[in-house]
């Protein structure tokens, strides 16, 4: 089957990427991999020459190369964040905030260097210093952003929860990380409606002792007698900031794992790590230049927030988006691309999944001609979804799915601007980063599905996990699988193009009769038939094996069948192999999923096995977990 889409010849000479090759002998993207992760240090030398970051490089770029785990990038190199995403300080558009249909307007790059301005005056008057941790617990708008870029001036670290999450989750995240100032909203909207957030302060302020500080910023115009953003900005007379320089490994975010199995591990990113990797991907993946707008959708507890305000480190014009993607129509998001003149537009698998599902035709609509490429990722972009884009959202446009993670605030694999567009495939790995597939023993494996690693050091690993002081859950969680190598926990497999597939989180892998099967491979069976609207596949233990159960939920108003079930299975057999083909097939009304809108797969595993549920709060829907218990027909 031909690729979707090629690459024109005018944009692969105009392109970032081609202009950092230039000099670098290779014939292809696959083989300028090659010579980034054969020549390891000169290639993040070259990133940072070529992409402009403000800082003294130093002159070691790595230290201890053959250590995957003890190597260290640039360790003497001295840089602030907030100073490379503050640098284009212009009348241009910085950001676009859209809040449904309820909020609209933008601020220049020079408006928001102000607004940093004044907020770090007053952080740094409250005492924050390198290191201090600055919590948000806040929306995707514009204050979250210039509130990070304060801490960060000032060397502070900057975590964040949005506000969807409830009491408790907020106090799993922030109580291990002990926060000096807390700037939060007092409320948000979501599909139409608004909610409240300033009945939950009391609670959470009560269990954060180490917060001095708390600062509201007033989105839905609620009466409260907290401090107030707004006095933040009327009562400072800063206009300049005085960056703080940091080491390129000191500590710049805080993120956290799902929480699916435990309180979440806090994840902690370095400044001039995180920076390097986002410019790599921003400008020689992704071709972003100056005055491009970069959208995607995303909360500011994702990873995808990070990396989306990362690009205003390459004088990029970002959009903010908050609410429900489909508020108040279907095809809102794609007025916006319209409207704003799009050039990324990013979003979720299951986002254009449920376009496709719903039959959503983009194409009679809007023109979309400024749209170049669309970034996929949260979980596999099945090949029926990359059909559904290029027949009714837009032909000739780029599909660069993506995948990587929390872990490392970065992508392991994800598009380019040179290669063409295999249906179904991630285009290849991430420059710089030697990913590879391996077996149950180690072994790389060019065909059939493994296990994602990474075998040489790459700049974006995370610095460690916070308050673990011997480093011991840190090697546990990355290195302790495979020697002198990071095991990342997707399960994929290689494609003939060096492309990659996602087969799913190795961890929701199933193994019926000891064979190792993605569940990706059955969901993307599934997209074609019209009567399901979402599905989830687990291993459940059985008679001393394992055996696929398939939970499914339905269109309204259509009845799991015996002719369904027989369609279902059909449709698996036929299309991969008699294990994949599950045992039960139940009807639900819903499926959990996390926080960031993934499905979780493991929690339903747990479930089913009558295992204690450790962290509800990470659920985005925790009460349709009793549609899973007692389920009569998983006891025979």
């Amino acid at each position: 089957m031909s690729p979707p889409w090629y690459p024109s010849s005018l944009n692969v000479a105009n392109s970032l990427l081609k202009k950092f090759a230039k000099n670098i002998i290779h014939t292809d993207y696959h083989d300028l991999h090659e010579w980034s992760i054969n020549h390891i240090p000169e290639f993040w030398d070259r990133v940072w020459d070529f992409c402009g970051v403000v800082g003294n490089k130093g002159e070691t770029i790595l230290e201890n190369a053959k250590d995957l785990e003890k190597a260290v990038f640039f360790p003497n190199a001295t840089l602030n964040f907030a100073q490379n995403l503050l640098r284009q300080r212009n009348d241009h558009i910085a950001i676009s905030f859209i809040a449904e249909d309820k909020v609209k307007r933008q601020l220049t790059h020079e408006e928001l260097y102000w607004v940093a301005a004044k907020v770090a005056d007053h952080f740094k008057q409250w005492g924050i210093t390198k290191g201090d941790r600055v919590a948000g617990y806040l929306p995707n708008m514009p204050e979250t952003v210039a509130a990070m870029l304060a801490a960060a001036s000032l060397g502070g670290v900057w975590t964040a929860c949005s506000p969807d999450f409830g009491t408790q989750g907020v106090i799993d995240r922030f109580s291990q990380i002990e926060p000096k100032v807390l700037i939060t909203v007092d409320g948000y909207y979501y599909n139409g409606k608004t909610f409240s957030c300033l009945d939950r302060l009391p609670e959470i302020l009560e269990k954060l002792p180490s917060v001095e500080r708390v600062v509201v910023v007033s989105y839905l115009g609620l009466e409260h007698n907290y401090p107030r953003w707004d006095q933040l900005l009327s009562t400072s007379n800063a206009t300049e900031i005085t960056f703080t320089a940091v080491n390129f490994n000191d500590p710049l975010y805080i993120l956290y794992s799902s929480g699916t199995t435990g309180i979440p591990k806090c994840i902690v990113h370095g400044v001039g790590g995180t920076l390097l990797k986002h410019l790599s991907e921003h400008q020689l993946q992704c071709d972003i230049k100056p005055e491009d707008r970069v959208f995607y959708f995303t909360t500011c507890s994702w990873m995808m927030w990070h990396w989306l305000v990362s690009a205003l480190a390459s004088g990029a014009h970002i959009v903010l988006f908050d609410g429900s993607p489909t508020y108040p129509t279907p095809t809102f998001l794609w007025d916006l691309a319209e409207e704003l003149q799009i050039n990324f537009f990013g979003t979720s698998a299951k986002y254009l999944s449920s376009l496709n599902k719903s039959e959503v035709d983009i194409t009679k609509t809007h023109k979309l001609s400024h749209l170049r490429t669309i970034g996929s990722t949260g979980s596999p972009l099945l090949p029926e979804t990359f059909d559904y884009v290029y027949k009714s959202i837009k032909q000739d446009v780029q599909i660069s799915s993506l995948s990587g993670g929390t872990d490392i605030v970065s992508c392991f694999v994800m598009g380019n601007p040179i290669s063409p567009v295999h249906r179904g495939e991630i285009q290849g790995s991430s420059l710089g980063l030697a990913m590879d597939v391996f077996n149950e023993h180690g072994i790389p494996v060019k065909e059939g599905a493994g296990e994602l690693v990474c075998t040489k050091p790459f700049p974006s690993r995370p610095i460690g996990f916070w308050k673990d002081n011997d480093r011991q859950k840190y090697h546990n969680a990355y290195y302790a699988r495979f020697k002198n190598t990071w095991h990342h926990g997707d399960f994929c497999e290689w494609t003939p193009h060096h492309g990659l597939i996602i087969h799913g989180r190795s961890d929701a892998t199933l193994n019926p009769g000891g064979v190792r099967i993605g569940t990706a491979e059955i969901y993307r069976q599934l997209e074609n038939i019209s009567e399901i609207k979402e599905c989830m596949a687990i291993g459940q233990k059985w008679q001393d094996d394992e055996r696929v159960v398939l939970f499914v939920v339905l269109k309204q108003g259509v009845e799991l069948t015996a002719d369904l079930i027989n369609h279902i299975k059909k449709n698996i057999r036929e299309n991969t192999t008699p294990r994949h083909v599950p045992a039960k097939i139940i009807s639900v009304h819903d499926l959990p999923r996390t926080k960031n809108n993934k499905l979780s797969e493991v929690v339903v595993r747990d479930v089913v096995h009558a295992r204690e549920i450790k962290n509800k709060q990470s659920l985005l829907n925790p009460e349709c977990l009793k549609d899973f218990i007692n389920i009569q027909e998983l006891q025979n």
